[in-house]
């Protein structure tokens, strides 16, 4: 099984190699198999398109995911917008690969089951996503 990259909009990704073997690290250390995992880059009006089109809200948003698990294999497509990434970095003062890569495993943490609709999902996804970071810095 894949983790596949498409980038549909100018966005500087580095490390693809390493970011694949880190996402199937992420899957396997909540005990589950990594499957077909496809990320789509883009830009905030085809990311507004999608939000319109398949969920019906109309705001910008830097990630959706489309959940196509089965059992224990991980499986989804995970849009999203560089435009967002680019300004969530600038407005949280990180980098744009760190604030990337947490969007990336953002995306693959809703796979594997983990919400951020309260308060109390939204302190859990978050540490979740600094755990998985620190394993990818390390």
């Amino acid at each position: 099984m894949a983790v596949s990259f498409s980038v549909q909009t100018p966005c500087k990704f580095n490390n693809r190699l390493k970011t694949k073997a880190w996402v199937k690290e992420i899957i396997a250390l909540h005990g589950k198999r990594c499957g077909d995992i496809s990320y789509i880059f883009t830009d905030d009006a085809s990311m507004l398109d999608v939000n319109q089109q398949y969920l019906n809200h109309d705001t910008y948003t830097d990630i959706i995911t489309f959940d196509y698990v089965q059992d224990d294999i991980i499986s989804g497509d995970i849009f999203i917008s560089a435009d967002r990434v680019k300004e969530n970095a600038k407005d949280f003062n990180v980098s744009f690969d760190n604030e990337l890569h947490r969007v990336i495993i953002h995306g693959v943490l809703h796979l594997l089951g983990f919400k951020d609709h309260s308060p109390e999902e939204d302190k859990q996804m978050r540490q979740k996503e600094n755990e998985a970071l620190e394993i990818f810095y390390k």
